[in-house]
């Protein structure tokens, strides 16, 4: 129940600070006077988008505040749940919008994002606009009503849990068949890429080894002369010329020989032995070379062959190495082996989507079967609340027909049908009852769901469109039986049929303060009523005959 509300600065309204009171409230004044400006501030409190012309000139923001009462409403679940503090007794919304553009939401004066405290309002708070009406026309929204009818919200969760994994998985198969109609397109370039490159074999280092081996062969001569010329220089030459390991020899034999006399000398053969041996290697080494090294002109043009094989490769499929060949021809085989697993995929999707369809054909026609008996339950209450309001003969269908397969509420269409006449079949509720005749199968269904929902607030906005006189009160009635549960209900009407039965009245004005006009509400007291119901039974001038018919209505109520 929303017990206080405060707007400060937002549209006509400066300053508003009030206690409401539990029970059937009614809320009248001028057009013009406000009363759509509170709905829009309570509105900002229901999470709508904040507009900056909403802001009064002159003033950095507006602030709406409202304290509800959530004693015995089960919603400490959804405050846990969200990580929001949470006290048994009441709830503190509040909106704020600054001149910047800025918008803050609170929740007992904790931050939220405004989808947080949508969901909070939502359970606290329901307005009824002029323009809801059109609900009517909506399939979705009158499917909505028998399903709260129904009362089977688990289950109705459970089906949408399930067709949502299986519109994933059906995606998901649409995915997998695509890919692998694709990648079967390239299957057969791929294995010819791949046969290349295992014919071909590319191995590490292939490049830098190709290119000294090319090297080595063109040069074969040449380095072998050369080769040969070293290993004569180490080895002496055939005209008895010395080579450098003899020479080292002697040259260690005669420091040998002074040691004995000039130690100093042992140091320098010690090192010189040293190289010796390291010339000796070197020398044995440069021999084994020269012998290896020979001309093979066909060995030269197989590696000149396979080198250009390694670079046209590598040009082929954008790389520099052969490393990055090996690692394509993996990548290859690897798209290769994966067309026999999407195959398995696709099954298993496809098992997948088979099972979530059975599940989700069970759980639909369990839905069905409650809608079915909701739509009765729902025809015969609707019709007994039409013939409240003087509408003896009217006839009120709600038909639940089989859609075109598994749809995200279940497999049912449900169309509400009316006919106010008994000469008349009933038709589509939107195509046949007149603006009046629509305000009173929307009070009616208000009435029914607001009992199943227990929501704690609901505001009419001028409910009684179309309608007066005896029906108006019919429907002021049943307003007031809304609240019998302890529900709290606010009517905002032009009708003093309607504005009479209210518990207690609000009056929304405006008044010209210097220079700018402000909006106000107070509650009435019981001459104060008096007053306002005989200007709106009589105009702007008051005839004791209008204040007495005032008295009476309020008798009445």
């Amino acid at each position: 129940m929303l017990k206080h509300l405060t707007i400060n600065n937002y549209v006509l309204i400066k300053e508003l600070d009030i206690d409401l009171q539990p029970g059937f409230s009614v809320m009248t004044g001028e057009t013009g006077a406000g009363k759509s400006i509170i709905l829009g501030a309570l509105g900002l409190l229901m999470g709508q988008r904040a507009d900056t012309g909403s802001i009064m000139p002159g003033a950095t923001k507006c602030t709406v505040e409202g304290i509800f009462c959530i004693e015995g409403y089960g919603m400490q679940a959804l405050f846990e749940e969200n990580g929001l503090d949470y006290e048994s007794t009441e709830c503190i919304l509040r909106r704020e919008v600054t001149a910047a553009g800025k918008s803050r939401a609170f929740v007992n004066d904790s931050p939220v994002n405004v989808g947080m405290l949508r969901q909070v309002a939502l359970r606290l708070l329901d307005i009824h606009s002029q323009h809801s009406n059109l609900l009517l026309e909506n399939p979705t929204f009158q499917l909505g009503i028998i399903d709260t009818i129904a009362n089977h919200p688990d289950l109705l969760r459970q089906y949408r849990d399930c067709y949502a994994r299986l519109t994933e998985t059906r995606r998901l198969l649409r995915q997998a068949e695509e890919d692998l109609a694709k990648r079967q397109g390239d299957e057969d370039y791929l294995r010819f890429q791949l046969e290349q490159l295992d014919e071909f074999k590319p191995q590490p280092g292939d490049d830098e080894e190709l290119r000294q081996q090319q090297s080595a062969l063109s040069h074969a001569e040449e380095i072998k002369m050369a080769l040969s010329a070293i290993s004569g220089l180490f080895e002496g030459d055939d005209e008895g010329r010395a080579g450098v390991i003899d020479s080292l020899r002697r040259a260690c034999q005669s420091m040998q020989q002074i040691g004995h006399v000039y130690p100093v000398i042992n140091d320098y053969l010690e090192r010189l032995e040293s190289v010796s041996i390291e010339v000796r290697d070197i020398a044995g080494d440069i021999n084994s070379q020269a012998e290896d090294v020979e001309y093979n002109p066909e060995r030269l043009q197989q590696v000149t062959e396979r080198l250009d094989r390694l670079y046209a490769l590598e040009q082929k499929h954008h790389v520099s190495s052969a490393e990055e060949l090996i690692s394509i021809a993996n990548d290859i085989r690897s798209q290769l082996d994966s067309l026999m697993y999407s195959a398995d995929d696709i099954l298993a999707l496809q098992k997948q989507i088979a099972a979530d369809t059975e599940q989700a054909t069970k759980l639909a026609e369990k839905l069905s079967a409650g809608r079915i008996k909701a739509a009765k339950q729902v025809e015969k209450l609707i019709a007994e609340a039409l013939k409240a309001m003087d509408m003896p003969v009217a006839v009120f269908c709600a038909n639940v027909m089989p859609s075109d397969g598994l749809q995200p509420m279940g497999k049912d269409i449900v169309t509400f049908l009316f006919s106010a006449n008994k000469s008349i079949t009933p038709r589509p509720l939107s195509d046949v009852a007149s603006g009046g005749e629509m305000s009173r199968v929307m009070l009616a269904l208000k009435a029914l769901t607001s009992k199943q929902t227990h929501l704690p607030t609901i505001i009419f906005d001028e409910i009684d469109t179309g309608v007066s006189g005896k029906v108006a009160s019919s429907m002021a009635q049943i307003m007031q039986q809304m609240c019998s549960s302890g529900g709290q209900v606010f009517a905002i009407t032009h009708l003093p049929q309607i504005a009479a039965k209210g518990n207690t009245h609000y009056f929304v004005y405006k008044e010209d303060e210097g220079n700018r006009t402000l909006s106000h509400i107070r509650m009435l007291d019981s001459e104060q009523r008096i007053t306002e119901l005989a200007h709106m039974l009589s105009g702007s001038t008051v005839t004791e005959a209008a204040r007495e018919n005032a008295r009476q209505l309020l008798k009445d109520k």
